[in-house]
């Protein structure tokens, strides 16, 4: 047996009790000034990030009033579409507002951190959601949250479970991190042997639409994307499926608007959508060595405009840009392409672990923290 097993089989015995959460913790009822705020302690709900992922920094912080004061151990929950699973363990003082709910526990029995795992669960947010209220912005009903039941085990068992359950996150945190890194390193080589082979060699440069000619894509209503045999490709790549396709093989593509300047290839026909530009015709050019060398022209900033900046395929005209020979190019290409296919098994590989482990992780959670409840006697 387990260190747990044994601790529940020598202080459960009879099960576990299951209270209210209203009864071992409360809403905060601390004041803080909002001039004490900053981007690292004021919590909004847009700042608390989706499925459990803890919170980022604060775009907009109050310059006035007064909010909830929020302490280290103290849970932030999203109150508004609880389905997003917004949540979030303080380890700082600072404030929020009315959308998030600040839980303080009021109990010595209660771990802050097994509380916490109890209120990350699926159950949790599902209660939450059944009882929220709205339409396109449901609120959750903080009656409803000081309702739902937990178990409070012995905190010897809390302190177990707390362990196992962040080993896990650890493994995860680690996984990504690993991840992080190597798609770094990887892609930095890709762009400096990129710019090596493409630029380092003595080839005259020529203008840009000499030998690529680019068109705007074609509009097309959303509900003539939902099936179809063709990918339709916009500004940041497949968006919805056709019937019918604009674009030959290979599609070369390039954010119009939104994703400006995002360069995507589709080893097929596509329909290019009219917040693309695609590659309509090359001059005595080899697609793939082009859609490498598109990525070199910091397309991005070309975009003109206020919030929505826009592409004009106009401006790239005088672009000079070096064409090699056609074998140099399939050279290059198949250099580049082996940077592609190892980028991509390192972004299909680790994933699918990091998911495993998420799944594997989810599945011990539930089953730690689900007790059987204590009978009470009936006199």
């Amino acid at each position: 047996m387990t260190k747990l097993d044994n601790l529940i089989a020598e202080l459960c015995q009879d099960g576990v009790e299951y209270k209210p959460l209203g009864e071992v913790a409360r809403y905060s009822s601390g004041r803080v000034s909002a001039a004490e705020m900053t981007a690292e302690n004021y919590v909004g709900v847009d700042n608390l990030l989706p499925d459990k992922q803890g919170k980022a920094l604060s775009d907009y912080v109050p310059l006035s009033g007064m909010l909830t004061r929020y302490e280290p151990s103290d849970i932030l929950i999203g109150n508004i579409r609880p389905y997003l699973k917004k949540i979030w363990l303080s380890d700082r003082i600072g404030g929020t507002n009315g959308d998030v709910l600040v839980i303080h526990i009021t109990q010595d029995n209660l771990l802050s951190e097994f509380l916490y795992y109890l209120l990350s669960s699926e159950q949790f947010f599902s209660y939450a959601t059944q009882h929220s209220k709205g339409g396109k912005m449901p609120r959750g009903s903080k009656d409803a949250v000081m309702r739902y039941s937990i178990p409070i085990p012995p905190l010897l068992v809390q302190h177990e479970i707390v362990r196992i359950l962040d080993n896990f996150t650890e493994l995860t945190a680690e996984l990504t991190a690993e991840l992080a890194t190597e798609l770094t390193t990887r892609k930095k080589q890709y762009e400096y042997y990129r710019n090596f082979l493409i630029y380092n060699s003595e080839v005259n440069r020529v203008p840009f639409d000499t030998v690529i000619s680019l068109q705007r894509g074609y509009d097309l209503p959303k509900n003539k994307m939902q099936n179809g045999e063709y990918p339709v490709i916009g500004s940041n790549g497949i968006i919805g499926w056709h019937n019918d396709y604009t674009t030959d093989s290979p599609s070369i593509t390039v954010g119009r608007s939104g994703s400006v300047g995002k360069v995507f290839i589709y080893k097929g026909r596509s329909w290019s959508h009219n917040t693309s530009l695609y590659v309509k015709n090359l001059n005595g050019a080899n697609p793939y060595f082009i859609y490498h060398l598109l990525q070199t022209l910091n397309l991005p900033s070309y975009g003109k405009g206020g919030s929505v900046p826009t592409l004009n395929r106009n401006d790239l005209r005088n672009i000079l840009i070096p064409i090699p020979s056609l074998e140099k190019q399939a050279r290059i290409v198949e250099i580049l392409d082996r940077f592609d296919t190892l980028i991509t098994d390192i972004t299909n590989g680790l994933p699918a672990e990091i998911t495993a482990r998420q799944k594997q992780y989810e599945y011990y959670r539930d089953k730690l923290l689900s007790f059987p409840a204590k009978q009470t006697s009936i006199s």
